[in-house]
């Protein structure tokens, strides 16, 4: 089964990217595959804290990710996975790409502000040309209505 993968973040250029992902899927016969990466700087800390912060990410992660699948179920019919991983954003997207050979496109949302379309759809295209699948991007300000019509 083809999988979508899309990226759970603090954005809200995300939301569209969820509904679209979720979308596309639920039209294809295929699944989501939600990742969410916690940076390595937010542990810098003495241990036992560390540790403490890191539990704390998983559960803002997995209390999002909850409201996404909800939707995604009821309206969409797609029943999604979630992935946590840890480190710098761009590498592990890449690394879960390479690791989930179901994995066969990359929805991103697309900021719509004047500082551009945000850091990973920055990082990503700049090499775009050397990813082994298709990155869709989109836009962040785009209605729901718009969506469905293009999905």
């Amino acid at each position: 089964m083809r999988k979508f993968l899309v990226v759970l973040d603090d954005s809200r250029e995300c939301l569209n990217a969820m509904r679209f992902a979720a979308m596309r899927a639920a039209k294809t016969g295929g699944g989501v595959l939600i990742l969410s990466v916690i940076p390595p700087d937010e542990f810098n800390h003495w241990i036992g804290v560390g540790e403490v912060m890191r539990e704390e990410a998983r559960e803002r992660i997995h209390a999002h990710f909850e409201v996404f699948a909800k939707w995604m179920r009821d309206r969409q019919g797609v029943d999604p996975e979630l992935m946590i991983r840890e480190g710098d954003i761009v590498p592990e997207i890449l690394a879960q790409i390479e690791e989930d050979p179901e994995v066969g496109v990359l929805v991103l949302g697309a900021a719509s502000d004047r500082k551009g379309p945000g850091p990973i759809v920055t990082q990503l295209t700049r090499t775009a040309g050397t990813l082994p699948l298709p990155i869709t991007i989109v836009p962040g300000d785009m209605s729901k209505e718009r969506l469905e019509a293009i999905t």
